[in-house]
């Protein structure tokens, strides 16, 4: 007997299969027999492996308006107002953010989170309280912490002291931000640096990369070159890489390839990147996403991350990474059937292999983490970003929802409508 059984689901590649997890991981697979302490009705709805987010920044999150708002709407703005933030904020109330944020996260199916702490200032409190969090949201969803010196980590005296100093206090992920450093061969060397401290710690690293409008930021050149030749590989990820929308194309020619003999992953941040990007443009405006169906067709694995919610650099935002998804779709202009099922899978699948998450998947042996989508397909899923009717952790069902239908009545028209029937299919009854 299984103590949970997903009955009925159709996974992402369209195959249909009952689920049968025991403890905290998938038992069986297949056409099961109902033996089973619990049972979800799973028919007709997708059934997915969980959402990951690689790319966060949980210490700011949910501190909209405080102390002020950004008037510009600039990334440089915002980083001047998280500068004043993050001199006030307390440890408990960091926290306290960071934690209904997950709450958030998980009643949407996002179980994996990778977010950068900022280790600029000596104290160091936003560090102490993410640490905090990680241990209090262990039990169902997996949060990477980032060290990440917002300020440069030469631009400030005790930038890279206090980095190396978070990795001691337990922090995962070796970050940088190599274009704000004072000058470009300042940014180099910092990339060279943060790669060989990754590598002697066997850590994985993640870089804020080129996050301009400038097409001569090419520190993500520098970031491939030091992946390959530390044999970083997929432990390694360049995030935004917004200079490449403006970059030379004979120069992109030349790039893409290096980035794909490294193995560097890349994290475009669709909706904040398009936000953010293009603020000094009359017109045309440029919108800053990177090169993604570039990268792509070189076989770089290539996630989309969500970055920002209700923070100093933007005002919106829901924890869904449906639609995250949804934006990228448009703006890389990814509209195939191929392409737009590849957009789910770059907020499942590709990001969980940028997170180097293990155990994950939809499959015998592997994590019993999932959730239940009311919706037919990966597509129907970005285009109706639909209601998670199940969503389970660890083995364990820790948010549940009713279907949510539409009831009309309206002269000559039937009595309710379901939001899936205008794709031309009749919604399965249980």
């Amino acid at each position: 007997m299984f103590d949970l059984l997903i009955k009925g689901g159709t996974l992402p590649d369209g195959t249909r299969s009952d689920i049968g997890i025991s403890g905290d991981r998938i038992a069986a697979m297949g056409n099961l027999p109902d033996a089973a302490r619990q049972i979800i009705d799973a028919t007709g709805d997708l059934v997915s492996p969980p959402f990951v987010d690689p790319h966060f920044h949980m210490d700011a999150t949910l501190s909209y308006g405080t102390p002020r708002l950004n008037a510009s709407g600039t990334l440089l703005e915002g980083i001047n107002l998280w500068g004043e933030l993050r001199d006030i904020a307390t440890v408990d109330e960091m926290i306290s953010r960071a934690v209904d944020y997950c709450d958030w996260a998980v009643s949407m199916g996002l179980l994996a989170i990778r977010s950068h702490v900022d280790t600029t200032p000596d104290h160091l409190r936003g560090v102490e309280a993410m640490l905090e969090v990680k241990r209090r949201v262990a039990p169902y969803l997996d949060l990477q912490l980032v060290a990440f010196p917002q300020d440069g980590l030469y631009r400030t005296k005790t930038g890279r002291e206090n980095l190396i100093r978070a990795l001691e206090m337990g922090v995962d992920v070796v970050g940088g931000i190599p274009h704000f450093e004072r000058t470009m061969a300042e940014g180099a060397a910092s990339v060279t640096d943060l790669a060989q401290i990754a590598a002697d710690r066997g850590l994985m690293l993640d870089l804020h990369c080129d996050e301009t409008d400038d097409p001569m930021s090419r520190h993500v050149e520098t970031l491939a070159y030091e992946v390959q030749r530390l044999d970083l590989g997929s432990r390694a990820a360049g995030s935004h890489l917004t200079s490449m929308h403006s970059m030379d194309n004979y120069y992109v020619s030349k790039l893409l390839p290096l980035i794909a003999e490294s193995g560097l992953c890349a994290i475009p941040n669709p909706l904040i990147n398009i936000t953010l990007q293009g603020r000094h443009d009359t017109f045309p405006k440029r919108r800053g996403l990177t090169r993604v169906k570039e990268m792509q067709a070189h076989g770089i694995t290539v996630g989309w991350g969500q970055d920002c919610v209700l923070d100093p650099w933007y005002c919106l935002g829901t924890a869904d990474m449906l639609d995250v998804a949804f934006m990228g779709l448009h703006v890389a202009q990814m509209t195939s059937p191929d392409e737009m099922a590849r957009c789910f899978d770059m907020v499942t699948t590709q990001n969980a292999t940028i997170m180097n998450l293990q155990d994950y998947g939809l499959r015998v042996g592997a994590q019993a983490s999932l959730v239940v989508l009311d919706a037919g397909g990966p597509v129907e899923a970005l285009r109706l970003r639909p209601d998670r009717l199940a969503v389970v952790s660890k083995g364990k069902l820790v948010a549940k929802r009713q279907r949510n239908d539409a009831n009309l009545a309206l002269p000559g028209r039937p009595a309710s409508i379901n939001r899936r029937h205008v794709t031309g299919r009749a919604h399965p009854q249980p």
